[in-house]
């Protein structure tokens, strides 16, 4: 039950982060300063936790790579 939940807040995120409506539906109107993009930013929040909860961690796309150290390799 508890994958299926996952899975529908996901796909309803990724719905509203392509967001079919062309802004005619949206929580917060994106004109608005500041508060405008909450709404978006939820929705990235939400679908990348559902893909994190199954296995793929697309933050990790995001991360630096750690230098190389020298040290270790002599």
């Amino acid at each position: 039950m508890k994958n299926l939940i996952v899975g529908v807040a996901g796909a309803l995120a990724f719905l509203y982060i392509l967001n079919p409506t062309l802004g005619i539906f949206e929580l917060i109107p994106d004109n608005i300063p500041l508060v405008g993009n909450l709404d978006d930013a939820t929705a990235t929040m939400v679908l990348l936790a559902a893909l994190r909860y199954f296995g793929w961690d697309a933050t990790e796309l995001f991360m630096k790579k750690p230098a190389i150290d020298f040290k270790k390799e002599q």
